[in-house]
């Protein structure tokens, strides 16, 4: 079945291309548009962070590091009910049956408004509780509550946002999608540069610069219904459990990637604050928005090798595949290396690109920087083989490596190697967790034979 699914989506031109032209000339023909895309996304944080870092301060930074969870939560929604029903609803339209999948689309639409407003008015009421439970003091938690009633407020945003894109681009506008995440990015930054410099509006300005840039992609993704080669339409139905379970299951996994980001994040800020305070968050924020860049190079690569792979699998041509994985994962560590040891080498250079940095936050953020990226390696070839078990069909395995570096061997070692090491343990935390993750990875590529 979804050899025959490939062969739709794809097309006859584009699948003998993947099928027959030299691999090594496919996956650099792939490489740069894909990791142009997955960078957006991450320049969007990237800019947010780096805005209310110099133009609020370290404490801002802090606070907003704070709040990476709450947003992470809605992203996270719109991705379980986004992907799981947009990928059934190609399944559904790829065997002709145009009515089931606009009950897909009409399920997810529906729940995924129930569920952000249930998110509004919670967040809207308790939003304070909420800033102390995510590890906010008296002194922050002002800066956070200025940040977080906008996120809050506009929750629904944020969530439809993550959802029409995977609809929007299942739905065969791709570059509608991109267009629409590239125009609210650059939105975002450019408002964030005068809501937090000109106008001196502070968390507030930023939170209102990525409320606007979100609500920007939203409109130009609804702007694709207005099209011609829309497929997609709210059906009148009555409510069917069955087919939210199978959206439901089918998106678990990106749920489970995105919430897991954030639970580490959580973790992280709650341990930090308890072993040196407010100023070990401020470094921890530096650190984990320079992974979204890593990650979304990493991501970039795998997402370039992904159809070549998934293709070549369909048509078992397996020596095909195996020199894409091979290709992929050589780039993807020596992305990981470069970026390795220019945190190495440059540790003062990446402090100073997110806050004017004191000289306490300057001397923990240089070891910090050290030993945390040296995870970098590990993860680069992490990520690309979660994608090449998934393009082989074998979503189970890659769901594990997610799993056991975003939750279970992150959340143990995040409790245990302080009470060893202090706050030295809690920055080795990642590269021991990547390093286990990628023993137990290369193991199964070599036995889980294609």
């Amino acid at each position: 079945m979804y050899e025959r699914i490939e062969l739709i989506l794809l097309g006859g031109i584009r699948l003998m291309d993947l099928l027959h032209e030299d691999t090594r000339k496919l996956f650099f023909k792939y490489l740069l548009p894909s990791i142009s895309a997955t960078l957006v996304t991450s320049i969007y944080v990237l800019a947010d962070t780096i805005m209310i870092g110099k133009g609020v301060g370290p404490r801002g930074i802090a606070a907003l590091n704070l709040i990476l969870p709450v947003f992470n939560l809605f992203f996270g929604t719109g991705l379980l009910l986004g992907v799981g029903g947009a990928v059934l609803m190609s399944v559904a339209n790829g065997s002709g049956d145009r009515k089931l999948a606009n009950r897909y689309f009409t399920h997810s639409v529906i729940a995924s408004s129930v569920i952000a407003i249930l998110y509004m008015v919670i967040g809207s009421i308790f939003l304070e509780p909420l800033g102390y439970a995510l590890g906010c003091t008296k002194e922050n938690i002002i800066l956070f509550t200025s940040y977080g009633k906008y996120l809050v407020n506009f929750c629904p945003i944020f969530v439809f946002s993550s959802l029409l894109q995977a609809f929007v681009r299942n739905d065969g506008a791709p570059k509608t999608a991109m267009v629409a995440v590239i125009t609210g990015g650059v939105t975002n930054i450019i408002l964030d540069y005068i809501f937090i410099f000109d106008f001196n509006m502070g968390m507030a300005g930023g939170a209102i610069a990525t409320v606007l840039g979100s609500t920007l992609s939203v409109g130009i993704l609804l702007t694709h219904f207005l099209s011609h080669h829309n497929k997609m339409k709210l059906m009148k139905e009555k409510w069917n459990w069955e087919i939210m379970r199978r959206i439901l299951h089918s998106g678990l996994p990106s749920f489970l990637i995105e919430i897991a980001s954030g639970i580490v994040v959580l973790l992280f800020n709650l341990q930090l604050l308890k072993y040196i305070g407010e100023v070990g968050v401020v470094v921890y924020s530096i650190i984990a928005n320079s992974a979204i860049v890593a990650m979304s190079l990493f991501n970039g690569v795998s997402q370039g090798a992904q159809p070549i792979m998934a293709t070549n699998y369909g048509a078992r041509q397996l020596e095909r595949v195996a020199n894409v994985r091979r290709l992929g994962a050589i780039t993807a560590f020596v992305i990981g290396l470069v970026i390795f040891l220019l945190g190495a080498l440059y540790p003062d250079i990446t402090v100073t690109l997110f806050v004017n940095p004191t000289s306490e936050i300057l001397t923990l953020a240089r070891d910090a920087i050290r030993l945390y990226f040296v995870a970098f390696l590990m993860m680069s070839l992490n990520i690309f083989y979660s994608t090449y078990f998934q393009s082989v069909l074998r979503p189970k395995i890659s769901l594990i490596i997610c799993l056991l570096r975003g939750i279970v061997i992150c959340v143990i070692l995040v409790f245990i190697l302080p009470i060893w090491l202090g706050v030295t343990g809690i920055w080795l935390v990642m590269p021991i967790t990547e390093l286990i993750t990628v023993i137990i990875a290369m193991l199964l590529v070599r036995t889980k034979k294609i």
